[in-house]
């Protein structure tokens, strides 16, 4: 056999590997993935979940949050500013409250909680029922300058 030949044969028996390598994680990964709290729709819930919210120049970077009816999240607000925020989740009369009040600080409530300068810092809500959700930073010109999003409850019926 010669020498190009071998060459061959091992750069294609190399491949095989890989593919057959790549192929055995993928299905392990998605086993791994069916046991906890998200479906392959991205939608999480119910139960226990936990979702990661990084603060950086004074913004939420998160994904959309989408969650079903009796969803217990965590949030766990990683904060990279030089300066504190706060993480407010609940309905317009929550938001509103926070909107005109000027707490500079949140003892641990669910769904409010002070996040420190370059510190972390976690809160749990319990989802219920279909709709919007608001989660908000309320101090002062943070709202407007963007720090706000909507996690979403969906419904069985409207996941299709």
């Amino acid at each position: 056999m010669s020498e190009a030949l071998r060459a061959h044969r091992l750069v294609v028996l190399t491949i095989v590997a890989v593919l057959v390598a790549v192929a055995a994680g993928t299905v392990v990964l998605a086993s791994a993935g069916a046991t906890d709290a998200t479906r392959r729709d991205g939608v999480l819930g119910p139960g226990k979940v936990t979702v990661r919210i990084d603060v950086d120049h004074s913004r939420f970077e998160v994904t959309p949050i989408r969650v079903r009816p009796h969803t217990e999240v965590t949030f766990v607000v990683v904060n990279h500013d030089p300066i504190g925020h706060e993480l407010i989740v609940g309905g317009p009369d929550v938001q509103a409250r926070h909107a005109n009040g000027h707490e500079a600080y949140h003892p641990p409530v669910p769904g409010e909680v002070s996040v420190p300068a370059e510190g972390r810092a976690s809160t749990t809500y319990v989802f219920h029922a279909p709709g919007p959700v608001e989660y908000a930073c309320h101090l002062p010109r943070h709202y407007e300058y963007g720090m706000h999003g909507i996690v979403e409850v969906v419904a069985d019926a409207q996941e299709r």
